[in-house]
């Protein structure tokens, strides 16, 4: 178990009676603390063939991926793609579509660097197109630009990869 006390009474947790690590149980009251995972959003945006990336700040400095962040406790998940968006990149968008969702967590990650069992999250992939802005690296990004697949630099996340290649195959990028 992550936890050992109840964020409710400060009771100590204890596997419930099915023993599921993601659901113990506060011994004191009764508080089952669901351990869920995060949620992101991803924006795919696509000029002249090619797909918009930003180099990463901090841990995964010099790598790269598609804009992307976590919706804040209280958000829309469209209105957090945007504001993450217009944070890390300048630019404004619309979502046109949802692409695709993706387990951040087990297969494919297992044995990468990237994977952390303890943080798992589950992304939300929107196609987007741009409404406003100026394009200018922002928030945990300090690059931006655009690159077809041949010209990939290295990627910092395997989920991204995944759907760069995806994009490739639906020839939605060259």
């Amino acid at each position: 178990m992550k936890y050992s006390y109840c964020p409710k009474c400060g009771g100590s947790l204890r596997l419930n009676e099915n023993k599921e690590l993601s659901k113990p149980l506060c011994s004191v009251c009764g508080f089952v603390f669901y351990q869920n995972p995060s949620v992101g959003v991803a924006m795919i945006l696509i000029r002249n063939g090619k797909v918009l990336l930003g180099r990463k700040r901090g841990r995964y400095s010099g790598q790269w991926c598609v804009p992307c962040g976590y919706v804040e406790w209280g958000e829309d998940v469209y209105e957090a793609a945007k504001r993450e968006m217009l944070e890390e990149t300048g630019l404004r968008i619309e979502l046109t579509s949802l692409y695709t969702v993706s387990s951040l967590y087990g297969e494919p990650y297992v044995g990468t660097e990237w994977y952390n069992p303890e943080q798992q999250s589950v992304m939300i992939w929107f196609l987007s197109k741009e409404t406003g802005g100026e394009l200018r690296a922002g928030d945990d990004i300090d690059q931006v630009g655009y690159f077809s697949y041949e010209e990939l630099p290295r990627i910092a996340f395997p989920a991204h990869e995944i759907v760069i290649h995806k994009l490739l195959e639906e020839q939605l990028i060259s």
